[in-house]
């Protein structure tokens, strides 16, 4: 088997060069074309335990929170309307009622299911947001307006279950100012996801078929 050295050598005998080193013949990238770090049996990621690829717990992970829009002049109601797609009008604190007959409805979490707070400062207040993403069994990421007061947009804001049962009926929600979890706790009503109930989405699809028969009748006469 030729080596490349040997064939360096041989072509600088055919074109008369002197006799040189032949490690300055060799490229360094040549040398160094194989990975040392590549071995002939598996390698030490595919032998590792699924135990070592666990997440690490919630008091490990870093916010990213931040507000991104302090002009917005929104509110909680129409942000959620328009990021999740769910199409409720209203106070916040009605939207669970509201999406009894409409919406599916969930004690869990899910992306992109709304997250309603009931008794937000009091009885008679509510706040939506849409959750953006689940960290774990007891952390989601969420988006939202207004939960300052100020109108603004505020994204990827950790909230945490602090329920006993870990039923998310409690949470906390990270404070952005200060960066840390706000001291209150508040209470969940649930999470509405954007899915139409049975019968809803028999009244969306009827008006489409009735249409397609009055036109088919027509061209019949």
């Amino acid at each position: 088997m030729l080596t490349t050295r040997t064939i360096l050598l041989t072509a600088a005998a055919v074109v008369g060069l002197p006799a040189i080193n032949a490690e300055a013949l060799t490229p360094l990238s040549t040398d160094l074309s194989i990975d040392p770090g590549i071995t002939d049996g598996p390698s030490e990621h595919a032998t590792l335990a699924p135990s070592a690829f666990e997440r690490q717990p919630d008091a490990a992970y870093e916010p990213i929170a931040r507000i991104t829009n302090r002009r917005a002049h929104s509110q909680c109601v129409p942000f959620a309307r328009n990021e999740s797609g769910v199409d409720i009008h209203g106070d916040a604190y009605t939207w669970w009622d509201q999406a009894a007959t409409r919406y599916e409805r969930t004690n869990a979490p899910q992306e992109g299911a709304v997250l309603v707070l009931h008794g937000y400062n009091d009885p008679n207040r509510g706040h939506v947001a849409v959750v953006k993403e689940i960290v774990s069994s007891r952390m989601i990421i969420v988006d939202h307006a207004n939960w300052l007061n100020h109108g603004e947009i505020t994204r990827d804001v950790p909230v945490r279950d602090v329920s006993p049962n870990n039923d998310w009926s409690q949470v906390q929600v990270w404070y952005v100012p200060t960066r840390h979890w706000g001291a209150r706790n508040y209470e969940v009503q649930g999470f509405i996801l954007n899915m139409l109930q049975d019968a809803q989405r028999a009244n969306v699809q009827a008006p489409a078929g009735a249409a397609t028969t009055q036109v088919a009748m027509k061209a019949a006469s």
